[in-house]
């Protein structure tokens, strides 16, 4: 695959591009065995609304987005599933997904009575006065459910774990233009985390990059796909992203440009650990979301 092309501008410039961009978290992609037994459970235990469907028969695969709001504003999960295919390996490497609620003992009881599996109980977290709980989707993804007063984003995280954590936050920062929003290190439970993201973690949707100590690698298995980020520009983005792999690691996997059939632009690249991300181009995202209706 052919690389980027070298920057028309220096590198320091160009590095200024991210924090200047208009970026949002728009949505995490990830597979399933059954979307509508997905639909269900998301709809009747979470509470969370179907907003688009599409079926591509000639390519075997099935979609659906759901969130909590609007696609234009809110990060929402889409889900895939692939023709015949009905289970899907999560790995070691994904973590879970998070919503936030006014009263977790409540929702935990509600996703109860509809038949959902509770891996932790509500209770405050260890050391701290936070209430969580944790709940098992019928693939086995797991979403921690936050207790927070309001939020304008509930679906408000994506957890993965990562090999060097300030290695991923000066990626995060520098190829994506996300704020280190906070970190904490538990040294009692052997794990640091930090929350990357475009705002404060109680107005949005923020990335939960973990450490474990001492691990270096995860499996990703074939589950969890990536988390999808918007952009004024994706041919700058890509040039921005291709630099910051030459320090840090990672690689691009598809070079800016149109998607063939649907020409919204995007590119997509792998972070030093793996993870995938992908820039949609702001406007021609819009306009997808608008022929869809």
């Amino acid at each position: 695959m052919a690389e980027v092309s070298a920057p028309a501008v220096p590198s320091n410039e160009l590095l200024e591009w991210p924090k200047k961009d208009k970026r949002r978290i728009l949505h995490a992609v990830y597979r399933v065995g059954d979307l509508d037994r997905t639909i269900k459970f998301y709809t009747e235990c979470f509470g969370m609304k179907l907003l688009r469907k599409r079926d591509i028969p000639e390519e075997k695969y099935s979609n659906a987005f759901l969130g909590f709001g609007p696609e234009e504003s809110q990060f929402v999960v889409e889900l895939t599933y692939n023709y015949g295919v009905d289970k899907y390996d999560i790995g070691t490497g994904f973590g879970h997904f998070a919503i936030a609620t006014p009263d977790v003992y409540k929702l935990v009881e509600e996703i109860k009575a509809k038949g959902g599996t509770v891996t932790r109980e509500p209770g405050p977290v260890k050391g701290g006065s936070t209430v969580i709980a944790f709940v098992k989707d019928p693939d086995g993804y797991l979403f921690e459910i936050l207790q927070r007063a309001s939020t304008p984003e509930p679906l408000c995280q994506v957890m993965l774990r990562v090999g060097d954590l300030e290695r991923s936050i000066k990626f995060y920062e520098k190829a994506l233009g996300m704020q280190l929003v906070k970190k904490v290190d538990r040294p009692d439970q052997k794990y640091s985390i930090a929350m990357m993201g475009y705002a404060p973690e109680h107005e949005t949707v923020v990335l939960e990059l973990t450490y474990n100590y001492g691990v270096t690698e995860y499996t990703k298995g074939n589950a969890y796909a990536q988390v999808a980020i918007s952009t004024d520009d994706v041919y700058k983005s890509a040039e921005v992203v291709n630099l910051v792999t030459q320090e840090l690691g990672g690689k691009i996997t598809r070079q800016p440009g149109p998607i063939p059939g649907l020409n919204t632009k995007i590119t997509s690249f792998l972070d030093p650990d793996g993870w995938k991300t992908v820039l949609v181009d702001n406007q021609d995202f819009l306009k997808e979301l608008e022929s869809s209706k």
